[in-house]
């Protein structure tokens, strides 16, 4: 369970704003900063991104440039941690435009703010909302009337290149 609390808080968004720019740099987007406690260590995870999907030399460029950050900045205090740099997962909710954009012809659960659950297709997306295939039929749907947003996990996908399942590990 990941740490709360003003302190962590604090922590948690002040490493985000010191590693959005240099990862930024490699091409890669920051989705998510933990600190979880483990024992006397604590293990910090950072989540990347980027459209196309990351690739192991990706979380290794991004391993390297985190460990410089950190190296230059007194952020993570005296304290030992363990890092882990990790790629966003399917696990994780779709709350921005990009998340939907990158998710194109995926299967999505969406629970809104009002109504019932539904499952559609990502047909389109921009920076207002997104466009699903729902039973064959377009829905239109807006980010703010979503509650939650996530991936569901497809065997021999629609469309995939060889029918396998899709590569949705954490690297």
């Amino acid at each position: 369970m990941a740490m709360t609390g003003p302190l962590q808080d604090s922590v948690r968004e002040r490493l985000e704003g010191e590693l959005t720019q240099p990862l930024a740099s490699l091409g890669l987007d920051v989705e998510a900063v933990e600190i979880t406690p483990a024992g006397k260590r604590r293990i910090l995870r950072v989540a990347v991104d980027k459209d196309g999907g990351v690739t192991m030399d990706d979380v290794a460029d991004a391993t390297r440039e985190v460990n410089r950050v950190l190296d230059t900045s007194d952020v993570m205090g005296e304290q030992p941690y363990t890092l882990e740099v990790t790629s966003r997962g399917v696990d994780r909710p779709l709350t921005l435009p990009r998340h939907w954009r990158r998710n194109a012809s995926r299967l999505v659960k969406v629970t809104p703010h009002e109504g019932g659950p539904f499952t559609g297709r990502i047909v389109g997306s921009d920076e207002d909302g997104a466009t699903l295939d729902v039973s064959g039929k377009e829905r239109r749907l807006v980010y703010a009337d979503v509650k939650r947003a996530l991936v569901q996990i497809e065997f021999n996908r629609p469309g995939s290149a060889d029918g396998d399942a899709d590569e949705e590990g954490d690297a």
